[in-house]
């Protein structure tokens, strides 16, 4: 299995270079046969990266410890579901899922090209070629989980026990394809540029593709701050660690490259912008990876820290000089078909969004390339703490919840203020009078208020757009109301699955104003029998029982909770040491409702049978990890095809011939 996952990684990156030389080479010399051998190279790596990927798989399976990356990454105690996991524990593991993941993407975009790219598409093909180069020859050359040991140990290292958690199966995963799903609309955009196609050909790909990889990102980051609020013990769910920052900056530049494209294909703007914003989000995607696979920063989270760092560093600044010198080129073509009509519009209102974006990345970018900066500049590595976010990009945000509720709200073109005070009149009402009945009721901090007066107001002003459109469609139609809602939703699927996706996103502030303002926290110690108050929850030890395990000891501890004198329920967080690792991990046992969660983690166990805990009741937090289903389905709803009453332009013969012969040869293949 080791020889042939070997030899399948080189057959791959043969065939990737062939596609990469072979597209850019066919296309220059009009070579219709050189550029459809490239493209049927590029489906064949995909098939030989499955072989390649699956092998490794076996190896872990089987426990082969001969293999240097499966003696490091698991043990014989290690249960087979973890197989997956420890997959990409490492830098050789991660790198070839990741390279996985790209040419099977790379291949689904290729082979799902709208029409209008036809002419663009050798050099799409051949830019996202040469990023699979880089991840193959990397892994190759310098991180091969294929290597083989001198001699077969008996048992190998295990797997990181704080990656023995249901959300590692599917959070590392979600962000590193997120992370490489980007090269997408950047490729597309890129194959605009050297096509000289500078109108709008690239932006149905463009926009599709975007919207993946932010839900990829957006899935991943939330599944990670679920990861950190139950095993890391302290309670929170994002510490504005360097590694949570590498994830998150490409999703906010993503997330402006998605609103801004719908203005382009809307209106015919913002075309020199569009390509900014996917460079940006292309080149802040390559520093996430940076951040995770060279290791140049210490976090809970560089499982693969390594010496890779240099390698990383200097194709981040291929990936960012390249494209901005290639928009250079093409500068004096990139003309929008419109021009801003007036500020009061959805447009402007879309622009001011992507800005603010734009700044939150810029701030969080300074935060966590300032510990890197101070070690090479005074050689002390002096690090950002969470204050400087909190207070910085904290007002950022609720500025950006603010336009989120008003930019639905906007006509595009031009607005005018008696129309803007109707569309706002309702949305504003309704958030004042929560705001006034949270200051009755003893909320006093300014954030807060703001905070729970801005998701009422993007809330209420998306459920009047339902209503109205829903109302609007029963009186013409006479369906039922639940119908004609639904079928509002089929008629225009991009503008109401935003809807469900800003939905979600109130949720998610939701849940941090709630966690981040109102939780109470207390840490205690307790022996068998005694009891401890919060809020308005007792909670009695009962005691522990020590479990001893082949590769570690755990210690299950039962609290009960009483609320007002009556036992509620049973909870029993749990505690393991590992002495092979020399650390121990924690599963906290939490209470969830749609109100607070009742969150109780043990620190530490003494020799006299007291045990440490730390107790938090977090208001509101559930809303956070709903979100993501509801983010989720309105995504789906956003990217279901739908039929496209516009006639695209008709490609070139070059194309055409190209497309039946790339039609063929996929029949063939």
């Amino acid at each position: 299995m080791a020889d042939l996952g070997a030899i399948s990684l080189w057959i791959a990156l043969a065939l990737s270079s062939y596609a990469a030389i072979g597209s850019f080479l066919g296309k220059a010399r009009g070579s219709v046969e050189l550029v459809i051998s490239s493209r049927r190279a590029a489906y064949l790596a995909v098939l030989v990266l499955f072989v390649c990927t699956l092998s490794l798989v076996m190896l872990f399976i089987n426990r082969d410890f001969e293999v240097a990356y499966v003696a490091r990454h698991s043990d014989l105690a290690m249960a087979d579901r973890f197989t997956w996991v420890a997959f990409y524990a490492g830098n050789e593991g991660s790198l070839l899922y990741i390279a996985f993941a790209l040419a099977a993407m790379s291949a689904l975009a290729i082979w799902r090209a709208p029409s209008n790219t036809l002419d663009i598409l050798p050099y799409t093909t051949g830019v996202l070629m040469v990023v699979l180069v880089f991840f193959l020859a990397v892994t190759g050359f310098m991180a091969n989980p294929f290597d083989k040991l001198p001699f077969v140990p008996p048992d190998g290292d295990g797997i990181n026990p704080l990656l023995t958690h249901f959300g590692m199966f599917i959070h590392p995963p979600m962000l590193m394809a997120g992370l490489i799903c980007a090269s997408m609309p950047f490729a597309f955009a890129m194959g605009s540029l050297l096509g000289g196609k500078t109108g709008d050909e690239w932006v149905d790909a463009g926009r599709m593709w975007g919207i993946i990889a932010w839900a990829l990102l957006a899935a991943g980051l939330l599944l990670g701050s679920w990861w950190a609020y139950t095993i890391l013990g302290w309670g929170g769910f994002w510490f504005w660690d360097p590694v949570e920052n590498a994830a998150l900056m490409p999703w906010l530049g993503l997330t402006a490259f998605i609103h801004s494209i719908m203005v382009q294909k809307r209106r015919g703007m913002f075309r020199m912008w569009n390509i900014v914003l996917v460079n940006v989000a292309f080149g802040l995607a390559l520093y996430g990876m940076f951040m995770n696979r060279g290791g140049p920063v210490p976090s809970v989270h560089s499982f693969g820290a390594s010496n890779l760092g240099w390698v990383f560093l200097a194709f981040l600044a291929v990936g960012v000089l390249i494209p901005f010198a290639l928009f250079f080129w093409r500068f004096p073509l990139l003309k929008s078909a419109q021009t801003l009509d007036s500020m009061l519009s959805r447009e402007a209102a879309f622009l001011v969004n992507n800005l603010l974006l734009l700044g939150i990345a810029f701030v969080t970018l300074w935060g966590s390339v300032y510990p890197l900066i101070s070690r090479l500049i005074v050689g002390e590595e002096i690090t950002i703490a969470r204050p400087f976010y909190d207070q910085v990009n904290g007002p950022l945000f609720l500025a950006l919840l603010l336009l989120m509720g008003v930019g639905p709200l906007l006509p595009w073109r031009r607005a005018t203020a008696a129309s803007l005070k109707r569309a706002l009149l309702a949305p504003g009402s309704v958030a004042l009078g929560l705001s006034a009945v949270l200051l009755v009721a003893g909320i006093h901090q300014p954030y807060a208020l703001i905070g729970f007066g801005l998701g009422a107001f993007v809330t209420t002003g998306i459920f009047i757009e339902w209503w109205r459109g829903t109302r609007s469609r029963h009186r013409s139609t006479g369906d039922a109301y639940p119908i004609a809602f639904l079928r509002l939703l089929a008629a225009n699927r991009p503008r109401y699955g935003g809807y469900i996706v800003h939905l979600s996103v109130v949720m998610v502030a939701l849940g941090v104003v709630g966690t981040s303002f109102f939780n109470e926290q207390r840490d205690v110690v307790l022996g068998p029998g005694e009891s401890m108050q919060i809020n308005d929850y007792e909670l009695r030890y009962v005691g522990t029982v020590e479990q001893q395990k082949s590769n570690r000891t755990e210690f299950v501890s039962t609290v009960e909770v009483y609320r007002d004198g009556k036992l509620r329920y049973i909870l029993q967080p749990q505690r393991a040491f590992y002495p092979s690792f020399n650390m121990a991990a924690t599963r906290a046992a939490i209470r969830s409702t749609p109100v607070e969660d009742l969150f109780v983690v043990p620190s530490e166990n003494l020799p006299d049978g007291s045990v440490g805990f730390r107790v938090l009741v977090n208001p509101l937090i559930w809303w956070m990890w709903v979100a993501g289903p509801v983010m989720i389905l309105g995504t789906v709803v956003a990217l279901w095809p739908q039929p496209v009453r516009t006639t695209a332009p008709a490609p070139s013969r070059v194309a055409r011939t190209l497309a039946r012969a790339g039609a063929s040869g996929t029949a063939a293949l």
